[in-house]
C-alpha cells in the first residue's frame, strides 16, 4: 500500500518542528494550499514538490517514492532540488575554515571577516528562524 504524500509532507514537517503557515512560506504556498496537499484534497505540482523536496533535504523523486503521486507527474520532476538555504551554506562554509585554521592570529582574521559577512547576510534574510541561527553564531565568534 502507498502512503499519501500528504501524510508524508505532514510527517516531515511536524519533524521539523514547524508550522502549515512556516513551511508554506518557505515554499512560497498558502497555509490552506498546504493544508489541501496535507489532507490530500489537491495534488501539488511539480514545482511545489520540488520545492518540499529541497526543504526537507531530499531529491524530488525521494519525496514521491511509494506514495500515491501521479506517476506522470513523477516523470516530470527534475532529478536534483536545491537542499540548503544561503544561511545554512555560510554557517557550514564558515565552520570548516574555522577547524581547519590553527594559527590564532589567522583564525582572528576570520571571525573579523565572517562577522561583516553574516552581518550583511542577517540583513538580507527574512526566515525567522534562520535569522536567530545567524544571531547565535554571530554571538559566538
Amino acid at each position: 500500500m502507498h502512503e499519501s504524500l500528504g501524510d508524508r509532507i505532514a510527517k516531515e514537517r511536524t519533524e521539523l518542528g514547524w508550522t502549515q503557515a512556516e513551511l508554506a512560506a518557505r515554499v512560497g504556498i498558502s497555509r490552506v494550499a498546504l493544508s489541501h496537499i496535507e489532507a490530500g484534497i489537491s495534488v501539488p505540482g511539480e514545482r511545489t514538490v520540488t520545492l518540499l523536496a529541497g526543504v526537507f533535504k531530499v531529491e524530488p523523486h525521494e519525496l514521491v517514492a511509494r506514495t500515491d503521486y501521479p506517476v506522470a507527474k513523477a516523470e516530470r520532476l527534475p532529478v536534483v532540488a536545491a537542499r540548503y538555504t544561503e544561511v545554512e551554506h555560510q554557517l557550514a562554509l564558515l565552520d570548516a575554515q574555522i577547524a581547519a585554521c590553527h594559527d590564532p592570529a589567522q583564525r582572528a582574521r576570520l571571525a573579523r571577516e565572517a562577522r561583516f559577512r553574516l552581518r550583511e547576510l542577517l540583513e538580507r534574510t527574512h526566515d525567522a528562524r534562520e535569522r536567530a541561527r545567524l544571531r547565535a553564531r554571530l554571538d559566538r565568534l
